[in-house]
């Protein structure tokens, strides 16, 4: 017979929040709601959309309003982009039907992570009608352990 020892409830309620605390660190940033324009910047966050497909990924940006010359895309490392385009006329938020804040932008800022390995120096851009899109090919690495 075995002189298993059996754990306490209140042991697997502190691992249980153990566990919740660090998928919150990891996924917490995400959750949090904070407002899409900077007023000290005059920028305005874009709405976009990150599609992973098996051969890439595919970044796509709205960005009305904007000239086609003033779109910038920028890597910061090897999984993060930084988009800024500056807009053909300033915005309002009050134009926008928020009246709650007061102020203006001008330009759109985002930074944006990719969330596999991709092959940022092979990075395809494309503006028509605002929309950016922009194409990164995927890395597919694979290691076998040898034995």
């Amino acid at each position: 017979m075995s002189s298993r020892r059996r754990r306490s409830i209140f042991d697997l309620i502190d691992e249980y929040f153990d566990e919740w605390e660090e998928w919150f660190e990891r996924f917490g940033e995400r959750l949090v709601e904070r407002p899409s324009w900077n007023q000290k910047t005059c920028a305005v966050e874009p709405l976009r959309d990150i599609m992973v497909t098996p051969t890439e990924v595919i970044v796509t940006v709205d960005l009305p309003y904007t000239e086609e010359s003033t779109v910038h895309v920028k890597v910061l490392d090897e999984d993060t982009l930084e988009i800024s385009a500056k807009m053909k006329r300033k915005i309002r938020l009050e134009e926008l039907g928020i009246t709650h804040y007061k102020g203006e932008f001008q330009t759109f800022h985002c930074q944006t992570r990719i969330p596999v390995p991709v092959q940022m120096d092979k990075m395809a851009v494309r503006f028509k009608k605002g929309i950016l899109e922009v194409r990164i090919p995927r890395k597919h690495e694979y290691t076998i352990p040898m034995e």
